[in-house]
């Protein structure tokens, strides 16, 4: 005999809501998962472009620029470019992109005022300083980041969110990036941490979650705008949904 509607729905509740155990210490990806990084830089690039370059539309901008940048840093975390050009050629090709017509030496005056400006914003994914207020006193909180150490500390402290975390792990400190299996052995060594009382959560699916996983931690998958449709792992829409779950 097939499951009623409300049998059926109480089993997805049962799973969804199973809390996890044995879990002490949390590590959580920073940009895009508790900074809110595509806010945060429409306020950085908005005040460049009022700045120099009142032509331009921020909001057109972003929409070419951060599929780029994201694209550009996922050949950043798999060592196929430098930081150099992580930063020279999301702009360079969004530039292009749009047809506009700038020099190489401005590309890297943008590049500058960018790292500069970007920290200085703190806009946080909703629920972001709840949830954190909420697991501090249960667990032991962690930050493991391919961002670079100075930006990232920056952000950090501007934003309010230094008080919460341990420790904080960057790709520099641990000499490669996420996914590679040894970013999550030097935070987990960093933490006194075993893997298997350990969790990572964080927006990218091959950096935070795949390469937490094949390590052989657990991994919660952070799908604000409900893009991904990934079979077998863990996924919150809203940062608050980690409530039912830790």
């Amino acid at each position: 005999m097939s499951l009623l509607p409300k049998q059926v729905i109480s089993v997805f509740r049962t799973k969804a809501f199973f809390k996890m155990k044995n879990i002490t210490d949390i590590f959580f990806d920073l940009d895009h998962t508790l900074w809110d990084f595509d806010r945060n830089s429409i306020l950085a690039f908005d005040k460049i472009f009022r700045q120099h370059y009142p032509t331009i539309d921020t909001q057109k901008f972003i929409e070419i620029y951060a599929p780029i940048n994201q694209a550009c840093w996922k050949l950043y975390q798999v060592d196929k470019i430098t930081h150099e050009e992580l930063r020279y050629n999301r702009l360079r090709q969004s530039f292009d992109a749009m047809d506009y017509n700038i020099s190489d030496e401005e590309i890297n005056r943008i590049s500058h005022d960018y790292i500069e400006f970007l920290p200085d914003n703190n806009q946080l994914f909703d629920g972001a300083i709840e949830i954190l207020k909420y697991l501090q006193p249960k667990y032991n909180l962690h930050i493991i980041t391919n961002g670079f150490a100075e930006v990232q500390g920056k952000k950090i402290n501007n934003s309010g969110l230094g008080n919460y975390f341990k420790t904080i792990t960057n790709s520099e400190m641990a000499g490669v990036k996420k996914p590679h299996r040894n970013i999550f052995e030097f935070a987990l060594s960093l933490a006194n941490v075993k893997k298997e009382n350990a969790i990572m959560i964080g927006d990218c699916i091959d950096a935070d979650v795949r390469g937490a996983i094949e390590f052989g931690m657990e991994a919660i998958l952070f799908d604000e705008k409900g893009i991904h449709d990934v079979g077998g792992i863990r996924k919150i829409n809203h940062l608050l949904e980690l409530k039912n779950i830790l």
